[in-house]
């Protein structure tokens, strides 16, 4: 009998051993082998040994209640239009039916005139836009501005009793220092995750922009689709970064995640609010090599950190101030420059018109230049965005001679840019489209478009084309009226 007991209390905990086993096996994605080392476990606690930072209150709530009523859910819906092959077959347009499709993310409050910064990809193609705050009030907002370049954009409330957030200085930031992420992943409001600064000037290549930039601060503290837009904050609940990015393979959080950083967000947001884009400036350099011990000695340089200029552009702003190829720069406004995602957040801080020392290194010897600004077209001159073509939710851009001499025309415009607006609200445009004419005139640069636009009044007439888009071996045309 007790034998018996014995071969059933044994069997019994053989079949848990084996149920634990196979629960581990699953939750973990593999199975352990059985001559496997023993890893070392240890307890683990925060002692506040000299040299460590430590938490205030012993935790993050210090943090958290500073910035959370500072952070924002943001809901965008944009109407899709939906292509009917039918249309398309009969010669009779691109035409279909339209839906809704919503998508959402978060925002931060910068002031108490109800002024808030989120991502561009959150609200650019937003037809309506509804924010709801900390104590669950909701709001229908304003697009300000947004630019794709730094993927940031900011947007409007009229909202009183308003928490906004301070900013600090993101050259501040630190490898290892403590930050939380605030935002609304998966929809779920006011989410607090921690981590630390795992990296900074991180360059992703993920905004596909002609002047993209990008200098992520890295962290560990959980980000998930929906906190973009979001804020990363240091211990004082100041803000460090908007939340923007993860890399990961699955779609959600897998130990990655950036943030663009403050200095850079106060510059473009400041840009946005005052003119309606964002000045930028033009350096005109070419072809860069960032420098290491191997590139170094390959050149021939005694200096091995900082940025080889290896071509410049006559008509940029480097030149002018006396930038040579073979020169090396290693610092601007006293701040070390060794890659060159920190040089394009340094110069992004900028506008046309300032003027910025360049330390460089020429012929072994340390040298100092003043660089004064330009932008795109050689001059200091403010660039303001015409309003009427920020109704029109359109960008423009000059076509090229080859796709001039590709559709034998001697003019046109093309449309780069959609975002909310009239075009999207009342057509079926893409982008892409050349513009030809509007009300019956030619146009050949968007400052053209933006006079005629000036003084027009009702309804404004679109006529161009579909580039690479045939119908019944022509070219597919098409004319918008669109009410200003």
């Amino acid at each position: 009998m007790q034998n018996k007991w014995f071969n059933l209390l044994t069997s019994s905990l053989v079949t848990v051993i084996l149920i634990a086993g196979y629960h581990f096996s699953f939750r973990s994605g593999k199975q352990k082998s059985g001559n496997e080392e023993k890893i070392p476990v240890s307890f683990t606690s925060l002692h506040n040994h000299q040299g460590i930072q430590e938490l205030p209150g012993g935790d993050f709530s210090n943090a958290a209640e500073k910035s959370m009523p500072a952070v924002v859910h943001i809901k965008s819906v944009q109407t899709v239009q939906t292509y009917d092959p039918w249309m398309d077959f009969w010669g009779w347009g691109r035409g279909g039916a339209s839906r809704s499709a919503e998508s959402s993310g978060s925002g931060v409050i910068l002031n108490e005139s109800g002024y808030i910064v989120t991502n561009n990809h959150v609200i650019s193609d937003a037809d309506k836009i509804t924010v709801t705050l900390y104590d669950n009030r909701t709001f229908t907002a304003e697009v300000i501005g947004t630019d794709p370049s730094s993927d940031l954009g900011v947007i409007k409330i009229n909202a009183e009793h308003l928490t906004p957030i301070q900013l600090s200085n993101s050259d501040d930031a630190k490898v290892g220092q403590w930050v939380i992420a605030v935002g609304n992943p998966f929809n779920l409001s006011s989410t607090v995750t921690a981590g630390i600064v795992s990296a900074i000037g991180r360059n992703l290549e993920i905004i596909k922009d002609q002047y993209a930039i990008e200098s992520f601060i890295q962290t560990d503290a959980a980000v998930n689709p929906g906190n973009s837009g979001g804020a990363l904050v240091d211990l004082e609940g100041k803000l460090v970064g908007v939340n923007t990015a993860i890399s990961s393979p699955t779609g959600a959080y897998a130990g990655y995640a950036f943030a663009i950083p403050s200095n850079i967000v106060q510059k473009i947001v400041d840009d946005l609010i005052a003119y309606g884009t964002v000045q930028r400036v033009y350096l005109g350099l070419g072809k860069i090599t960032v420098l290491n011990n191997l590139e170094a000695d390959k050149n021939e340089l005694k200096v091995q950190e900082g940025i080889l200029i290896q071509s410049v552009n006559t008509a940029g702003s480097a030149a002018k101030a006396g930038v040579e190829v073979g020169d090396v720069i290693t610092k601007i406004d006293g701040i070390t420059i060794k890659n060159e995602a920190k040089l394009m957040e340094v110069i992004a801080r900028h506008s046309p018109g300032e003027t910025v020392k360049f330390q460089i290194v020429r012929d072994g010897k340390e040298k100092t230049l003043d660089v004064l600004l330009r932008n795109q077209k050689g001059t200091t001159s403010i660039v303001r965005k015409n309003p009427k073509l920020q109704a029109l939710g359109i960008d423009l851009i000059s076509l090229d001679d080859r796709t001039r001499a590709q559709y034998k025309i001697d003019n046109g415009v093309k449309v780069s840019r959609l975002y909310a607006g009239k075009v999207r609200q009342s057509t079926d445009m893409q982008e892409g489209f050349v513009i030809l004419e509007i009300n019956e005139e030619k146009v050949a640069t968007p400052e053209e478009v933006a006079d005629i636009l000036d003084k027009a009044k009702g309804t404004v007439k679109l006529y161009g084309f579909i580039p690479n888009y045939f119908v019944n071996g022509k070219i597919f045309t098409a004319s918008y009226s669109i009410e200003l």
